[in-house]
């Protein structure tokens, strides 16, 4: 198999849901650490000219963007297995919420994690608790009607959003008032093969 090497940081979110995707799939691969200032450096931006993190290398293949490397890593390494439906239906409801994983999720608990754990983000703490409440409704409503964000299984809707609404207490974004998206983060950690983003 080809030899899989994933550049990302152990707190980061962005990065733990690619190396989870990589355990749930039993890929092996090699996480490379890359702090700030290794971002920063001339031998990073070559492989992604925007210094961010994760970057995924399959081979030739130098890949950058965690939601892109999860599409990427269900169509090459697990075609037909549902974390990325073929059907339109299916395929469009696992974007949605890849897109509020970018969005709402990226700037309302993650960008609160970051706050409160790395530094003042410049970003209005009561911004980044209404983002997050908006995207937790959205969430709540959702797993009323399924265990998972876009169905009856897991998806990669599921992996995308997990980390940084799993660890949004550490923003100070309480997840009391969401009894579906607790139970939901319970049913991700059971899943086998499943690991936990680190707290320190």
């Amino acid at each position: 198999m080809t030899s899989l090497i994933l550049y990302g940081t152990a707190l980061s979110g962005h990065t733990h849901r690619v190396e989870l995707f990589l355990h749930l799939l039993q890929l092996p691969y090699q996480r490379i650490d890359a702090p700030a200032p290794v971002r920063q450096g001339a031998d990073f931006l070559r492989i992604n000219p925007l210094g961010q993190i994760p970057v995924l290398q399959d081979g030739a293949l130098v890949l950058a963007d965690s939601n892109a490397i999860l599409v990427y890593l269900a169509r090459r390494y697990a075609p037909g297995s549902g974390w990325l439906p073929d059907d339109p239906v299916g395929a469009a409801q696992v974007q949605r919420w890849l897109s509020l994983a970018a969005g709402e999720i990226a700037f309302g608990p993650a960008r609160a994690r970051v706050s409160a754990r790395f530094g003042d983000t410049g970003m209005p703490p009561e911004l980044m608790g209404k983002l997050a409440g908006k995207a937790l409704g959205v969430m709540e409503h959702s797993l009323a009607q399924t265990p998972y964000l876009a169905g009856a299984q897991p998806t990669l809707a599921d992996i995308a959003c997990y980390a940084y609404v799993a660890h949004a207490p550490e923003g100070s974004i309480a997840l009391d008032p969401y009894p579906q998206v607790r139970a939901w983060i319970a049913r991700i950690q059971a899943l086998p093969r499943f690991i936990p983003m680190p707290t320190e």
